[in-house]
């Protein structure tokens, strides 16, 4: 005997046809009923899975998985399909949808009416989503889903891009200057064109300064300068805003996840040539430039080209 269980009601549907199921279910899709259009063409699928309606019900299960707030159950589904029908003209559809599952699942239940950043989240999800939508434009460039793949990709890259800044702000806090540096410079190498990619150079000059890498700092400098000159760490004249503090949570402060005790601390940074002039707590740091360095040794942060300076040794013993 076959039933599905409906609001206050059992419905039977032992020995209905396979159209009338179908039918029935497509009707629940209509009303947004997705409980029991899920009941219903899983029941179809039971009772005819090599059926003429077999591959479209399956379709249909991705898309009321996915209304219901099932993302796991609407990915298994869409790979379920793409098992299945790997000839089916929409194939194309379970890649949207299985990248879809996993994009609108910020928006459910606590994303609604809290008001929370997505960028400070898991990315787990986001970059499943973004590696689902990437596929289904390699395999179908032309699908009429790709050019909302497209600029859903574009949200996600950004959405990662901040997500790797605001981790590197972390690791600043805790004075973990190398891996703040080797964060800031993923998402510069690997997000261009994202918000985030002016933070991420001037968070990358920053740590290079702190750790004593001045060479690599200027490049870094000169390529926030070149492509971003509205940076709030530069001045009108083009100098580098290095910030005075850095965070040091006390054990108080970490205990009580920022409620109590204090997490600023003086930091010195680590020894650097250039003149320094302190104004208020900020302190402007005037690079030394001699001569102008290559565009090969800008872009590729002082490895080749003209770096632009001389040896100076023969003129250091001559004085």
């Amino acid at each position: 005997m076959s039933a599905i269980a409906g609001c206050g009601s059992t419905e039977d549907f032992s020995g209905s046809g396979e159209e009338f199921l179908y039918t029935e279910g497509l009707r629940s899709i209509t009303v947004s009923n997705w409980q029991r259009s899920i009941l219903i063409f899983q029941q179809l699928e039971a009772q005819f899975p090599f059926g003429q309606y077999a591959e479209q019900s399956q379709l249909e299960l991705i898309y009321a998985y996915y209304r219901n707030s099932e993302p796991e159950a609407a990915r298994a589904a869409a790979d379920r399909f793409i098992r299945l029908y790997p000839d089916s003209e929409s194939l194309d559809y379970a890649y949207y949808m299985k990248g879809m599952a996993y994009y609108s699942e910020d928006d459910r239940i606590l994303g609604r009416y809290l008001p929370t950043d997505p960028s400070k989240r898991d990315p787990g999800k986001a970059r499943e989503s973004f590696a689902d939508f990437s596929q289904l434009l390699n395999l179908f460039p032309g699908s009429q889903y790709a050019n909302d793949s497209r600029a859903r990709m574009v949200y996600l890259k950004n959405l990662l891009a901040d997500y790797e800044v605001h981790v590197a702000e972390f690791y600043i806090e805790r004075q973990a200057f190398l891996s703040a540096l080797n964060r800031s410079r993923f998402v510069v190498e690997n997000f261009q064109g994202a918000p985030a990619v002016p933070r991420a150079l001037e968070i990358m000059a920053e740590m290079y300064l702190r750790l004593g890498l001045n060479d690599l700092a200027d490049a870094t400098i000169e390529i926030l300068v070149l492509n971003y000159p509205d940076s709030q760490q530069l001045t009108e004249n083009g100098d580098f805003i290095v910030s005075s503090q850095i965070t040091d949570p006390s054990f108080l402060y970490s205990v009580s996840f920022g409620l109590l005790g204090s997490n600023k601390k003086d930091a010195p940074l680590a020894p650097t040539k250039r003149p320094q002039r302190v104004v208020g707590e900020e302190e402007f740091i005037i690079p030394e430039v001699e001569r102008p360095r290559s565009i090969l040794n800008v872009l590729s942060l002082g490895v080749l080209g003209d770096s632009g300076s001389e040896d100076t040794s023969d003129t250091e013993e001559e004085q």
